[in-house]
């Protein structure tokens, strides 16, 4: 994966294929860092300026199983949007690379199903929760 601006892309002559359109953070008490990806994906939107309704893929840093059911009942999202190649449980939790891993795989999931939007969400066990809004750069038309 490589992370720079459109034009250090085409400085090398790449092809992004996703860009970072909105990100967001939330802090929660250690005790609640499971939740913490909730408010973190709400404030990525915002700044993305899009709504739940126009995200078509998630990808979720399971840490457990039911800490992504807590989530996915906040967000009200369709279950099969989420983790559509397995989530951390199934693939596994790289610490350190957990972040890059699920935006890997965040863009991949969009183009392979030509979804515009994607939200990626990540809690760490000191209470936070970070998030980042993917637009795939080949999608035309918004999720549906």
């Amino acid at each position: 994966m490589l992370l720079g601006s459109a034009r250090a892309a085409a400085t090398i002559g790449a092809n992004p294929i996703a860009r970072i359109a909105g990100r967001g953070v939330m802090a929660l008490k250690p005790q609640a860092f499971g939740y913490a990806p909730v408010e973190a994906a709400n404030r990525a939107l915002v700044r993305a300026g899009i709504g739940w309704q126009q995200v078509g893929a998630v990808e979720l840093n399971e840490a457990f199983a039911v800490q992504s059911l807590a989530c996915l009942d906040a967000w009200k999202v369709d279950p099969d949007i989420v983790n559509q190649k397995g989530g951390a449980i199934a693939i596994g939790h790289p610490l350190g690379a957990s972040g890059g891993r699920i935006l890997a795989t965040l863009a991949k999931v969009l183009r392979e199903t030509k979804q515009r939007y994607g939200v990626a969400a990540i809690c760490i066990g000191v209470g936070q929760g970070l998030a980042v809004v993917l637009e795939n750069c080949d999608a035309t038309e918004p999720a549906q």
